[in-house]
Formats: structure tokens, C-alpha cells, sequence
């Protein structure tokens, strides 16, 4: 070896060494700027895996759909009154459960139990209201078919809100009038009785069946224009950008700068693997990280509790309700109602199927599952290594794959935005 090669081989040494503790102190005082959030080795994304990161950043999130059942969707005088509904208490049997009992704001708009409380407790899990007016079907089993018609169920529901249609309305003629009237036009004389169809107490039940049918018809139009008004709001809270969402922006916009600094190395692995080997874009897709379909993953039933059908069950509630989308209570024509109008109707094949929630937000809102079956995301991807069903396809990931998903699901936490 020459006396000048071994010179050279110092010297690149040497300029190693310099690079290295630059790298070091610049790294130290960046405050803002952690090593431990920086990956200056990007993966190589290939233009399909490219062409996928984009389709889950929220920048594809197209604007919210029109949703012709209801036509004060975005009418802002019905998302004011809806607002006020959704947080008023006095909208239930004790005058202590409201929408955001089991929809906090501070809690991204679900709870943190593993069964939703109200009067009582109920069998499944707060759904989160993220994106939800993008949603086709509504609750863990798709019984409803409309954000306004949705809306309606927990209060009626017994161990939910507890109430009743007619004493809705007769709340909203006497706290609301001049709001409702300025809206939805003249409201007719309610009287302050205790009637629903939706019930399993026979006095309130015999008082609704004994009620005149034309009395009926205004009630029921109160009540759906109740459920209109919340929808109005509840459609305005969406999911604003998350690191994620910073990462694919700097990629797709060639911004080196940002690029190298918004994800960490492990969380980087996490994407690769979330959109590669470990497959979960079969199911959470799309900027809302959702398919909005149902699948039976092989959940176990939480304990104590009966089996749950979930859409099974769903799919014949959703037909047989008087507030879908074909209902007389709809603002849509028969050919706005496609989804309901051929719905795939085969219940044997959605036994035990439950639909997929976003993603979006999911760090912030253990526990999982429709009954809250697991506490932590740790627990839902050891859950998926191990599954058996067929329709997961997690299996061959190691613990550290795991653990480098969950890092990822992480970066998926943003902000939450609501009008």
C-alpha cells in the first residue's frame, strides 16, 4: 500500500469523524428539530407505493359529500341549532346525557369506555364522529343509512338518552321555536305527552299507537328535522393534517427539508409495512384510513355478553326503518338511495361483521373494537398477528414490525376541526 493511499484513507477518516460531530451538535442544539425525529435515509418508494401514500393523505379528502336525504345539510342556521342540540342534556330521561356524553370534543368525539354509557350501558363501543359525513352506513352494524337518521336512534334508545320523539318535540317548541319555525316553517301545537314506537315500555307504546295518525306524521317530521339539524353540525368535524399527512405533502412536493425531519426511521418502517408486507390497506384505506365496509375479523365477543350479529342484524334495521333514505321522512328521490336501493343484502355472509373506523385519531381513543375488547393498540396488532381470519392476512410480522406499525399509527394523530 502506497504512503498516499494510506494518507487518503486518514484523511477520509478525518472527514468522517468531522461529519459525524457536526452532525452530532447540530442535532443537540436544534431544539426543534430532534435527532430522534429526523431520518436523513428516506425509503426508495416505488411510483405504486407512491401513488398509494398519496391516496391516504388528507389532501385527497375530497369536500363533503352532499347528502340528498337531507336538505339542510349545510344549511348554517340548522348546524347552529343542531350544535345546540347536540350538547343539551335536557334531551334525555334523567337530564344528564347529551350527544357529547358518549361524543366528547375533548375526546375526539367518542369516549374512553369500552361500552358507551348514557341512562345505562349499552353493548358496543362509542363510534368516533371523525369524517363521519363521509360514511355510507352508520353505528358498528350499519343499521342507519343517513348522518340525520343515525342521530335519531340513541334517543330513544333506553339505555342511551332514554327519551322519547314527543317529548323532543315538545322541547324543541318550547326552548327552540323561533329557531326551528325560522328553519324547518310553522311548527304545529305539540302537547307535552310520552309516546314512542321505539320502546319497550307498553304505556308509552299503547299512548303512541293510540295517537292520531296525523298527529303522528307531525311528530315524526319534528323529530327528523331534529335529526337533520344535528347531522348539519356533526358533519363539520373533520380531521385536519397530521405528521403523516406533513410527510406526504413534503414527498409528493420534493421538500428535502421537511421530508427528513417529520418522520422518525421506525415510523418510516411502519408506513412500509402498513402499505406492504402487513397489508392493513386492504381494510383502512383512503384519506380517512377506512373502507367503511364490515368484516368479521374474529373479535371475541367482550365478556359477559351475548354474540353480537353486527351487520347481520343491521342489514334488516336499515330496511325496515321508517327514516332511510327511501322513507317518507327523506329529501331524496329514489335514485339518490342506490346504496339502500341495492344493498347486498346477503346476511349469512356478514354474521359477526362490524365496520371498519378510521384510523385517523386512533392513538388518541383506546380502548378498541366494537365492545372495547382491547385496551391498547398493542393488544389489537398482537390480536392480528395471531388471528385466524382470513380476511387479516397479518401473519409472518415480528414483534418489532409490530411495534414499529404501532409508531406509525401515531403519526396519524391530528388536529380535530368542528364548526
Amino acid at each position: 500500500m502506497s504512503k498516499n493511499h494510506i494518507y487518503l484513507s486518514r484523511r477520509n477518516l478525518e472527514v468522517a469523524i468531522f461529519l459525524i460531530a457536526t452532525s452530532m451538535i447540530l442535532c443537540h442544539v436544534a431544539a426543534d428539530s430532534p435527532c430522534a425525529a429526523q431520518s436523513d435515509i428516506q425509503p426508495a418508494w416505488s411510483k405504486q407505493e407512491i401513488s398509494v401514500l398519496r391516496s391516504l393523505w388528507i389532501g385527497s379528502l375530497p369536500p363533503l359529500p352532499k347528502d340528498p336525504s337531507n336538505a339542510f345539510a349545510d344549511n348554517p342556521k340548522a348546524k347552529a341549532l343542531g350544535k345546540k342540540f347536540f350538547f343539551d342534556a335536557r334531551f334525555s330521561g334523567n337530564l344528564k346525557v347529551s350527544c357529547a356524553t358518549c361524543h366528547r370534543p375533548d375526546m375526539n368525539f367518542t369516549d374512553d369506555l369500552p361500552l358507551a354509557h348514557g341512562i345505562g350501558s349499552t353493548v358496543r363501543r362509542s363510534m368516533p364522529l371523525l369524517g363521519v359525513a363521509y360514511n355510507t352506513w352508520f353505528f358498528w352494524d350499519g343499521r342507519k343509512d343517513s348522518l340525520w337518521s343515525q342521530a335519531l336512534g340513541p334517543l330513544e334508545n333506553n339505555v342511551e338518552h332514554g327519551f322519547t320523539r314527543t317529548a323532543c318535540a315538545y322541547l324543541i317548541s318550547k326552548y327552540y321555536l323561533s329557531e326551528y319555525e325560522e328553519i324547518f316553517g310553522t311548527m304545529p301545537d305539540i302537547a307535552n305527552t310520552v309516546a314512542s314506537p321505539a320502546t319497550e315500555d307498553t304505556i308509552v307504546l299503547k299512548a303512541w299507537v293510540t295517537t292520531r295518525p296525523e298527529k303522528k306524521e307531525e311528530i315524526n317530521r319534528i323529530y327528523a328535522n331534529m335529526g337533520k339539524a344535528i347531522a348539519a353540525y356533526v358533519r363539520t368535524i373533520v380531521p385536519g393534517p397530521a405528521r403523516f399527512d406533513m410527510y406526504v405533502d413534503a414527498l409528493l412536493h420534493n421538500d428535502m427539508a421537511n421530508l427528513v425531519r417529520t418522520l422518525t426511521p421506525e415510523e418510516l418502517n411502519g408506513l412500509q409495512l402498513f402499505i406492504g408486507k402487513a397489508k392493513c390497506t386492504n381494510c383502512h384505506n383512503g384519506p380517512l384510513f377506512t373502507n367503511s365496509d364490515f368484516h368479521n375479523t374474529g373479535v371475541p365477543t367482550p365478556a359477559g355478553m351475548p354474540f353480537d350479529k353486527g351487520r347481520a342484524d343491521g342489514i334488516k334495521k336499515v330496511l325496515s326503518d321508517e327514516f332511510n333514505c327511501l322513507g317518507r321522512y327523506s329529501d331524496a328521490g329514489a335514485q339518490d338511495c342506490d346504496e339502500l336501493r341495492f344493498i347486498d343484502s346477503d346476511t349469512k355472509k356478514y354474521v359477526g361483521a362490524f365496520k371498519t373506523p378510521t384510523l385517523r385519531n386512533v392513538a388518541e381513543r383506546a380502548p378498541y373494537m366494537y365492545g372495547g375488547q382491547f385496551a391498547t393498540l398493542k393488544e389489537v396488532l398482537e390480536f392480528y398477528q395471531h388471528s385466524k381470519s382470513h380476511e387479516l392476512g397479518h401473519g409472518g410480522l415480528t414483534d418489532e414490525d409490530l411495534t414499529a406499525i404501532e409508531a406509525f399509527l401515531r403519526t396519524l394523530s391530528g388536529p380535530v376541526k368542528a364548526d
